[in-house]
């Protein structure tokens, strides 16, 4: 209990409130049921349940568009945090929502709307083939991802996804789509596994229960790796589908991976300004202070499984060197 207060005293002293405030905004992508030796990265519902709480007692929990204005104005709070997540898993409503409600937090989903209502990300079509691939040799040698042993282990799959989604993510998108479905057909992927990804009315039931919905492409590119043509229907596609399925101006955005410099550029920030956003956010790390760019706001994760390490990692990226100038253009 002292190493918990102590670190919330470091935080309270990292983030003060006012004009000196910084705003700390936290990424998820999915909450699972249960461990998966697949997804060993993802939070669990308990690991989410603690987090939540704990957050819940020591930092003040804000939505992302109301922080951003107040951090604009010099009116944050102490210790300000906005929680987001990416993508749009079923299991963010299904798991995540539930946590959230009981612990009186707000968080903000940004959906990859081309993915609803039954729809696969690539990366969700190779972890399921690896998972449900025989044992031994996969070739993906033409694909130019590498030759792979599958054994009867889990981390052996989960080495297998990781090394293959180096190779993968940074395709271009068509290329990508195909070198998944290839995957799953030279692996045998059963057919008629249910989607992992919402459905509308999930979404709608989200959006009921107040939390926040922004906008994440259509169907999460590379921005840096598309056309500006590309890149703009991707960005305003995914506006338009939003806004017609909840009948209200979406103005929250976030870019696919988000490393600027890498994944974006500022060619990409100006074309999310231009689609009427007012709000969008990467994966740099640190926190952001007042004056920092809008269109370029920083996120982080802590991944300590203990409460006091937990506070201190939050805590220390607020010293974490954030640079308020745009990503360099292509």
């Amino acid at each position: 209990m002292m190493l918990v207060q102590s670190s919330r005293l470091l935080f309270s002293g990292l983030s003060p409130r006012g004009s000196r405030a910084k705003l700390t905004i936290l990424i998820f992508h999915r909450v699972l049921a249960e461990a998966d030796p697949m997804q060993g990265d993802e939070a669990t519902a308990a690991s989410f349940d603690w987090q939540m709480r704990l957050l819940a007692e020591n930092a003040n929990v804000l939505p992302l568009d109301e922080a951003v204005e107040r951090l604009s104005t010099g009116t944050l709070p102490a210790r300000a945090v906005a929680i987001t997540f990416d993508d749009g898993y079923a299991d963010n409503h299904d798991v995540a929502l539930p946590i959230l409600r009981r612990h009186g937090l707000h968080a903000t989903f940004f959906i990859a709307s081309g993915y609803l209502d039954g729809g696969w990300m690539f990366n969700d079509t190779v972890r399921e083939s690896l998972r449900h691939a025989p044992n031994g040799e996969l070739d993906l040698t033409d694909l130019e991802l590498g030759l792979f042993t599958l054994k009867d282990t889990p981390l052996s799959r989960a080495r297998a996804f990781g090394n293959i989604m180096r190779g993968l993510k940074y395709m271009e998108p068509e290329r990508r789509a195909d070198a998944a479905d290839a995957i799953a057909e030279r692996t045998g992927l059963p057919a008629g596994l249910g989607s992992p990804m919402m459905t509308s009315d999930q979404l709608l039931a989200m959006r009921r229960a107040g939390m926040g919905i922004g906008a994440h492409t259509v169907t999460h590119p590379i921005l840096s790796r598309v056309t500006d043509r590309q890149a703009r229907d991707e960005i305003g596609g995914s506006r338009e589908r939003l806004e017609a399925l909840l009948g209200e101006r979406v103005s929250l955005f976030a870019y696919p991976n988000g490393k600027p410099g890498v994944d974006y550029t500022s060619t990409h920030t100006a074309m999310v300004r231009e689609a009427g956003f007012s709000v969008a956010v990467s994966t740099s790390w640190g926190a952001a202070p007042r004056g920092a760019s809008p269109y370029e706001l920083p996120r982080f994760t802590p991944w300590d499984q203990s409460r006091a390490r937990y506070l201190v990692r939050l805590a220390r990226n607020t010293l974490q060197p954030f640079n308020t100038a745009p990503a360099m253009g292509h």
